[in-house]
This record gives C-alpha cells, structure tokens and sequence, in this order.
C-alpha cells in the first residue's frame, strides 16, 4: 500500500498496543497532517458468504480516542465477487497480489489497484472454488435460463450434471452470495448477471474451446445467407449476431459460431482460413451445453442470451463491451429470455 500512495501520504502499522482480538491497525496520515485509522482482519481464505460476518466483526471492534476507525479486509488473495461485495459497501481491502481499495472521507483519499484476477496459491487437484468444467456450465447456464425457483434434485435434471457435481457448484454459488437456499427448500435469489460474470473468469470463448479463424470474402451478410440454407449441420450463432439481433451495439464484424465439425463447417459454408483479417471465428464446443436452449430466429439457430454474454465478455476485439451491453439488456428484458 505504501507504494502506491500519493507522494507525501504515508501508511504505519502499529506495532505494540493492538487488542487481542484485532489483527491489525494501521494509521494513514495525508500531506497535512489528517489522520485515519484502518482496523484491519487478516484472513489467509476468503469466502463471500463469510463477509458478511467479518464486517460485522469489523464493526463492533472500538479504539479508544478514535472516533470513526476505518474498517479493513486483509487476505492473501481476494477474488474478484469478494471484491465487488466490498466495494458496494465502502469496505477498505488489501491481498498480496496487489488488489487494492481504500476509499476514505476524512482525509480524503481514494486508492485502487488491480492484482491478480485468480488464486496464485490454488494447490493442485480437483479445482476448488472455480466454476471450471462441463458440469459447472450446465448448472450455471439452467439457473441463468430458467427463472423459477428449483430444488436441487430439479436443477440436476434441468442441467444434465451429475448429483455430486450439482451440489459441488451450487455450494460455490453460495458461498459467492450468487444464489440462496434455504434448508431443504428450492434455489432462489439467483444473481445471474454476477452469475454469468464470475463464470466468464472460468470460461472462455477462446480460453474453453478449439477455435478456427476463416474468412468469407462476400462478408457477414453472404455468410449468414449460406448459412440459412443449411439444414444437415448442428452450429449455434454467438457473440456479436447472437447479440445483435436482441440490443444492436454496432455492425457485427465478427461472426462466432460453434459447430461440431470446423472442417465440414468450412466447406458446406466455403470459408478460407486464414491467420488474419478473419470474419468468422468457428468453434468446436468441449462443453455440448452451447447447444442446450437455443433459438431460432429468421431461419438461423442462436446460442441464449446467457451463453452469448459470457462468450462476449470473453471474445475478442470489442467483444466484452458488447457483452456488457448484452447484459444491460438482459437486466431490462428479463422476462423476455428467461423461461
């Protein structure tokens, strides 16, 4: 922290004097001599579930001769929902990979720095506390899709994963504050544009799948025009038309399109590979759940909103920004492409 203040500001921790119970308190003192004091918890794992205790925690801590302690969250490493949690609320945090937010009236005072967007220190097997994998995307595409309130054992034939698997992402999904159970009752609460978000660091267009680059030398129209007449291939649209056709953010430049095959795909569509320059961008899903819901839409076949967001968010070029502008949309029409 002291690295990244503004010259003449300087940071102290305290070395004698700090009260059992607190891990921390460090003093931040401005060029003119203003003062704040940072009460800080110090955790080696953070859980977003678990903030809501922690800052509880922070809160009822009390200095004397200090009237509005600042409260802050320390840790090792904090991901990227732990962080979001924090800032809505004002809450100071700091990790060892340089993710940084200090945000303070008296004296006046706002600092923030990225570090690292995944764990450095996430050990070896089965991954943990990631929605990496085939059974994550199903379970996190149904609870984006279908807007009733499921049971688990409903979410399990909704998505297609396994028992042990559904339970394993829904247990993350809680403790990432992105869904709400009650003992025994069904899902509720699902916050599935934060959802789609974090599954967007776990999943990518580019990151999660083999993907061709070809060229249609007559452009996206001709394209999208042979691809109508097509009717013995499965593919999907994503991305820019699967976007576009719902909140137009500009010409589509790019077309993204999973397919089973990308070398049948190529012939029956006459495209040319290329290294640059490329319009069309074919992909061969790992992760069939591409294919689940889609629609059908002027004689073309298109993944659902959810899939689209998340492969902009994670696309190439503008992608991502049109991938925010699909979720806008999204949050405006939700009753629209939720079932």
């Amino acid at each position: 922290m002291q690295d990244r203040l503004p010259p003449g500001w300087t940071i102290d921790l305290a070395q004698h004097g700090v009260p059992r119970r607190i891990d921390g308190i460090a003093e931040l003192t401005a060029p003119d001599g203003t003062k704040a004091v940072l009460l800080i918890e110090a955790k080696r794992s953070v859980v977003t579930s678990d903030l809501a205790a922690i800052l509880d925690q922070l809160r009822s801590y009390s200095l004397p001769h200090v009237d509005h302690p600042v409260p802050m969250l320390a840790g090792r490493y904090i991901g990227p929902s732990a962080r979001a949690w924090l800032e809505e609320r004002g809450v100071s945090y700091a990790d060892a990979t340089g993710n940084i937010h200090i945000q303070l009236e008296r004296p006046a005072m706002y600092l923030h720095d990225r570090g690292a967007d995944r764990d450095p220190w996430r050990g070896p097997g089965r991954p943990r506390g990631t929605l990496q994998g085939h059974p994550a995307a199903r379970v996190v595409r149904a609870l984006a899709d279908i807007a009733r309130p499921m049971t688990v054992p409903e979410l399990v034939r909704e998505s297609g994963a396994s028992t042990g698997a559904t339970y394993r992402v829904v247990d993350f999904l809680k403790g990432e504050t992105l869904v709400r159970r009650d003992p025994g009752g069904p899902l509720v609460d699902v916050e599935w544009r934060r959802m789609l978000e974090r599954w967007s660091e776990d999943y990518g267009f580019q990151r999660s799948n083999i993907v061709t680059a070809f060229l249609n030398p007559r452009g996206l129209p001709a394209f999208q025009e042979t691809l109508r007449g097509i009717h013995d291939m499965r593919y999907a649209l994503t991305g820019s038309l699967a976007a576009h056709r719902l909140a137009p953010y500009a010409p589509a430049k790019l077309a993204m399109v999973y397919v089973d095959d990308v070398d049948q795909a190529a012939e029956q569509l006459k495209l040319r590979p290329v290294d640059s320059g490329a319009n069309v961008l074919l992909a061969r899903g790992k992760y069939d759940v591409v294919f689940d819901r889609t629609v059908q839409d002027g004689g073309l076949i298109y993944v659902t909103p959810s899939q689209a967001a998340v492969d902009l968010l994670t696309g190439p070029g503008r992608s991502p920004a049109e991938g925010k502008e699909l979720l806008d949309w999204m949050e405006k029409h939700e009753r629209s492409w939720r079932r």
